[in-house]
Protein backbone atom coordinates (compact mmCIF):
# COMPACT_ATOMS: atom_id res chain seq x y z
CA UNK A 1 0.00 0.00 0.00
CA UNK A 2 2.91 2.38 0.70
CA UNK A 3 4.09 2.09 -2.90
CA UNK A 4 0.66 3.16 -4.22
CA UNK A 5 0.40 6.01 -1.71
CA UNK A 6 3.85 7.26 -2.73
CA UNK A 7 2.87 7.22 -6.40
CA UNK A 8 -0.51 8.84 -5.71
CA UNK A 9 1.25 11.70 -3.91
CA UNK A 10 4.11 12.04 -6.42
CA UNK A 11 6.86 10.88 -4.06
CA UNK A 12 9.77 8.53 -4.69
CA UNK A 13 11.61 6.30 -2.24
CA UNK A 14 14.45 8.83 -2.40
CA UNK A 15 12.03 11.58 -1.30
CA UNK A 16 10.94 9.55 1.72
CA UNK A 17 14.55 8.70 2.49
CA UNK A 18 15.33 12.41 2.65
CA UNK A 19 12.33 13.25 4.82
CA UNK A 20 13.16 10.41 7.22
CA UNK A 21 16.85 11.32 7.29
CA UNK A 22 17.95 7.79 6.36
CA UNK A 23 21.41 7.25 4.89
CA UNK A 24 20.14 4.32 2.81
CA UNK A 25 16.69 3.47 1.43
CA UNK A 26 16.65 -0.23 2.44
CA UNK A 27 14.16 0.28 5.30
CA UNK A 28 11.69 1.93 2.95
CA UNK A 29 12.00 -0.90 0.42
CA UNK A 30 11.34 -3.35 3.26
CA UNK A 31 8.18 -1.42 4.17
CA UNK A 32 7.05 -1.48 0.55
CA UNK A 33 7.69 -5.22 0.20
CA UNK A 34 5.99 -6.00 3.53
CA UNK A 35 9.16 -7.45 5.07
CA UNK A 36 8.97 -4.95 7.93
CA UNK A 37 6.83 -2.16 9.30
CA UNK A 38 7.85 1.42 9.98
CA UNK A 39 8.28 2.36 13.62
CA UNK A 40 5.42 4.30 15.18
CA UNK A 41 7.39 7.54 14.77
CA UNK A 42 7.99 6.82 11.09
CA UNK A 43 4.34 5.84 10.60
CA UNK A 44 3.30 9.24 11.93
CA UNK A 45 5.68 10.95 9.51
CA UNK A 46 4.31 8.85 6.64
CA UNK A 47 0.71 9.70 7.51
CA UNK A 48 1.48 13.40 7.28
CA UNK A 49 3.61 13.08 4.16
CA UNK A 50 1.05 10.91 2.37
CA UNK A 51 -2.05 12.69 3.71
CA UNK A 52 -3.57 9.49 5.07
CA UNK A 53 -4.11 7.51 8.28
CA UNK A 54 -2.06 4.75 9.89
CA UNK A 55 -4.93 2.37 9.16
CA UNK A 56 -4.59 3.18 5.47
CA UNK A 57 -0.85 2.43 5.50
CA UNK A 58 -0.88 -0.84 7.44
CA UNK A 59 -2.56 -3.76 5.72
CA UNK A 60 -4.87 -5.62 8.08
CA UNK A 61 -6.18 -9.14 7.61
CA UNK A 62 -9.36 -9.63 9.65
CA UNK A 63 -8.09 -7.16 12.25
CA UNK A 64 -4.68 -8.85 12.57
CA UNK A 65 -1.44 -7.43 11.23
CA UNK A 66 -0.39 -9.67 8.36
CA UNK A 67 3.32 -10.14 7.74
CA UNK A 68 3.10 -13.69 6.40
CA UNK A 69 1.55 -17.02 7.23
CA UNK A 70 3.84 -17.78 10.18
CA UNK A 71 3.19 -14.59 12.12
CA UNK A 72 -0.49 -14.51 11.23
CA UNK A 73 -0.80 -18.08 12.51
CA UNK A 74 0.91 -17.18 15.78
CA UNK A 75 -1.43 -14.23 16.38
CA UNK A 76 -4.48 -16.34 15.63
CA UNK A 77 -3.27 -19.21 17.81
CA UNK A 78 -4.46 -18.13 21.27
CA UNK A 79 -1.82 -20.26 23.00
CA UNK A 80 0.90 -17.86 21.78
CA UNK A 81 -0.72 -14.49 22.40
CA UNK A 82 0.71 -13.74 25.83
CA UNK A 83 3.81 -15.96 25.85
Amino acid sequence: RIKKLLADNGYTVKDVQGVMGFEKPQAIYKWISGKSLPSLDNLVILTRLLHTSIENIIVLDEGVLFFGVGLNYRFNDKRHIFM
